[in-house]
């Protein structure tokens, strides 16, 4: 059966995430459902990189996709794409080996958060209005407290599919753009709702409402605070799942938004 790499992006604002689930809009079951529309096969696997959360968008999610089809690669993507609601599109479509895991094989993922300092009529879906006044320099600081291998058991959930809470992130920063704090974390992998939790901490700082050194508190003793202060879904980007072989970001370089709100 061919084996198909996946790069997708979705504005994830009207799904329950991105795994399939039972009785829900998930993005993963819309494409298996258009894949199935456009090949005529039931039987199929799709698996993606990152388990985005109800409300999560993707700029580069991937996933590996195993179809019986003789359409080619590109003519499959084209496919797909047409029977795809507007808010979830197929960048680009690759014939891969068996061997190859979307989410095995990752060597690192990315996400980007957009944090707004002003309302916006058109960017409510995409961002989280925060209406006190932040510091981001002092964000920025306190981001890198993050960065190395470190136990991340105060920033999650409990997850049955997670057997430890020990997480590599090797870079977290935090810049202006305008009116948007944009704040971008890469990691080895990411615990459920861990970097949504990372935000509402750095924000709480960016407030005065914490110390940069409380994070290191944070890390060291399990604690509940980051659960109450848990950014919402809405600001949140899976950006790019990076793979050997891949190019590297540039080092100390967050790209503008994606919305203008200077």
């Amino acid at each position: 059966m061919p084996r198909f790499r996946l790069t997708i992006e979705y504005a994830g604002t009207r799904y329950s995430g991105w795994q399939v689930q039972k009785n829900a809009r998930t993005v993963a079951g819309t494409i298996a459902d258009a894949v199935r529309t456009v090949t005529g096969v039931r039987d199929l696997e799709l698996y993606g990189a990152g388990r985005t959360d109800a409300g999560v968008h993707a700029l580069g999610q991937v996933a590996h996709l195993d179809v019986r089809t003789p359409l080619p690669a590109e003519s499959l993507r084209r496919r797909i794409n047409e029977e795809l609601p507007a808010d979830i599109c197929i960048l680009a479509a690759s014939p891969v080996p068996h061997r190859f895991h979307a989410r095995h094989d990752a060597l690192s993922r990315v996400y980007l958060y957009q944090v707004s300092r002003r309302k916006t009529a058109f960017g409510k879906p995409f961002v989280w209005w925060v209406r006190d006044p932040v510091r981001v320099d002092v964000m920025a600081r306190a981001a890198a407290r993050f960065e190395g291998f470190k136990d991340f058991a105060s920033f999650t959930q409990a997850d049955p599919e997670e057997k430890s809470t020990d997480v590599a992130v090797s870079q977290a920063m935090v810049v202006e753009r305008g009116s948007l704090v944009l704040i971008r974390i890469e990691g080895s992998h990411f615990l459920w709702k861990m970097v949504r939790r990372m935000v509402g901490v750095l924000v709480a700082v960016g407030q005065g409402s914490l110390e940069e050194g409380d994070i290191d508190e944070l890390i060291r003793e399990p604690s509940g605070l980051p659960a109450t202060l848990t950014a919402p879904a809405s600001g949140l980007f899976l950006e790019r799942v990076r793979y050997r072989g891949d190019k590297s970001l540039p080092a100390g370089i967050v790209e503008p938004g994606l919305l203008h709100v200077d």
